[in-house]
């Protein structure tokens, strides 16, 4: 009896602390993230997001002159798709600590390379070799107080945005630039080229393998040969074409040509097949 008695006291406390367990209450810096497009490139922000709460931030929670974590909990954490410019600053793309050095008119910001820390790293383990940049920005007052510590992205154009961190009466903007018009230029300039001799070649291809038209298929191959040169895969590929259109005295020419090369760059597996493909074609004829 007595140890029925006992397996069920177990039991019963077991359970009450399964279930205080289980509790869940709201985080007081709850964490946000989001992802911007900035011209061609993503830019991604995690951080968390404390309140104010009646507490005085800057120069009280917030100390003016000391490096801040820029945020609550773990280091805020910026990502660049590509690389930047941040204030004529180059910044390669990767995931960076955001911290800051707040002051009444005017704020350091420090893009960090070692995103490991739980906040701000102190003097002895923060590394200046490990600053990506660092740049100083204006403070501005806003009329309408932010409660919830806040980052975005503002003024977003093709060739550039800002990062914006509100938070109490205080705003500031980190500029930056990304090189969207290089690109979009050398995109263009390629396209109304117009297709690549790759292009070609693997258009051709397709239509081999998959028995569409050869009269194309021989056109495109034509043209790869035209814009790089004689290649002996695409060699290759031109006999098998021609071979399917029935014009068995060119493809056995061309395979013989493909042949030749490929036995120049010390390729043995071609000239087996182009052989293979000869003797059968020279059946056909």
């Amino acid at each position: 009896m007595m140890k029925s008695y006992c397996l069920f006291v177990l039991l019963f406390l077991a359970a009450g602390t399964a279930g205080v367990a289980q509790i869940k209450t709201p985080s007081p810096s709850p964490t946000g993230s989001f992802s911007q497009s900035v011209g061609l490139i993503k830019v991604d922000v995690e951080y968390s997001r404390p309140s104010a709460k009646g507490r005085k931030i800057f120069g009280g929670l917030v100390p003016y002159s000391e490096m801040w974590r820029t945020g609550a909990n773990a280091s805020t954490k910026v990502t660049f798709s590509e690389n930047v410019q941040v204030s004529n600053i180059s910044v390669e793309k990767g995931a960076y600590a955001l911290y800051t050095i707040p002051g009444e008119k005017e704020w350091t910001v420090i893009f960090y390379k070692n995103t490991t820390f739980w906040g701000a790293p102190d003097a002895k383990s923060f590394k200046e070799e490990d600053v990506a940049a660092r740049v100083k920005v204006p403070v501005k007052t806003v009329s309408d107080k932010v409660e919830t510590f806040t980052i975005g992205i503002g003024n977003n154009a093709n060739d550039g945005a800002d990062i914006e961190i509100t938070w109490e009466n205080v705003k500031v903007s980190v500029p930056f630039k990304v090189d969207t018009d290089s690109k979009v230029m050398a995109d263009i300039k390629a396209t109304m080229a117009g297709p690549k001799a790759n292009d070609y070649y693997s258009a051709a291809r397709y239509y081999f393998e998959e028995g569409k038209d050869m009269e194309q298929a021989l056109e495109w191959v034509n043209k790869n040969l035209e814009m790089a040169g004689e290649k002996f895969w695409v060699l290759r590929l031109k006999a098998n074409i021609q071979a399917k259109l029935g014009k068995y005295k060119d493809a056995i020419a061309t395979a013989n040509r493909s042949t030749e090369l490929a036995k120049a760059d010390g390729n043995s597996d071609y000239p087996r097949m182009n052989e293979e493909s000869v003797a059968e074609w020279k059946k056909k004829m």
